[in-house]
């Protein structure tokens, strides 16, 4: 179809009819409520936490300061109390709704079979990944989260270093990270994959970032398969 230098109510019916022609029909499946009320949660636990951690430097901040009357370093601890409370209880609700729906429950379970994977990245990961179209490929999850890697190389002159994407689903790529960090501790052929990273000059970050997207394939074999992770 030629390029159209117009955008008019005519001009676009006819491109929307023309991509109707050419694509074939895919059915839309809707997210199960259960998936969708565990992402609310834990999006808004998510939140929650970036905001205790704003708190949380604020409060040092404060007492690192003569400048600062006492009264408000209180009001920032009782702050933090008060949203550490929060977090504990929209956990607790996240772990209900988790254990009440067959279908999460078994693949949190699998989740938490992973090392470098516990209870609270559990609950994040899931309420991102339940979401998606069931023919998505492992290569789509990655691109998904946004860990794939992006490439920018033009003739001789123009070779920039290679980057992840960050296109895509920031709340799974965060979910993620903690888990690599731990994973290369307690999982020693994951760890053996790190130290190969780094032993070719690549940075912390990159390893992790790798790390990452190596742990999301091994989630996306397992969720497929639902037989529990086994690292070699």
């Amino acid at each position: 179809m030629p390029a159209r230098r117009s955008k008019t109510d005519a001009a676009d019916a006819e491109v929307l009819a023309e991509y109707t022609r050419r694509m074939p029909f895919v059915v839309w499946s809707a997210p199960s409520r259960n998936s969708l009320r565990l992402r609310s949660v834990s999006r808004y636990i998510d939140g929650l936490t970036v905001q205790h951690t704003r708190e949380n430097n604020r409060l040092h901040a404060a007492q690192a300061s003569t400048a600062t009357y006492r009264c408000v370093v209180q009001d920032l601890k009782r702050s933090l109390t008060s949203i550490e409370r929060r977090i504990h209880k929209l956990r607790r609700q996240a772990l209900l709704l988790v254990r009440s729906d067959e279908d999460i429950r078994q693949r949190f379970d699998l989740l938490i079979g992973i090392p470098g994977i516990a209870a609270v990245p559990a609950i994040q990961i899931p309420s991102e990944l339940l979401l998606l179209p069931p023919e998505l490929t492992a290569r789509e999850w990655v691109a998904h989260s946004g860990l794939d890697p992006s490439h920018q190389v033009s003739g001789t002159s123009v070779r920039k270093p290679s980057r992840i994407s960050g296109a895509g689903n920031r709340h799974l790529r965060r979910a993620l990270y903690m888990p690599a960090l731990v994973a290369v501790r307690l999982d020693p052929h994951l760890k053996d994959f790190d130290e190969r990273l780094l032993s070719r000059h690549k940075a912390r970050l990159q390893a992790i970032v790798a790390v990452s997207r190596k742990l999301l394939h091994a989630i996306y074999g397992i969720f497929r398969s639902l037989t529990p992770y086994e690292a070699h």
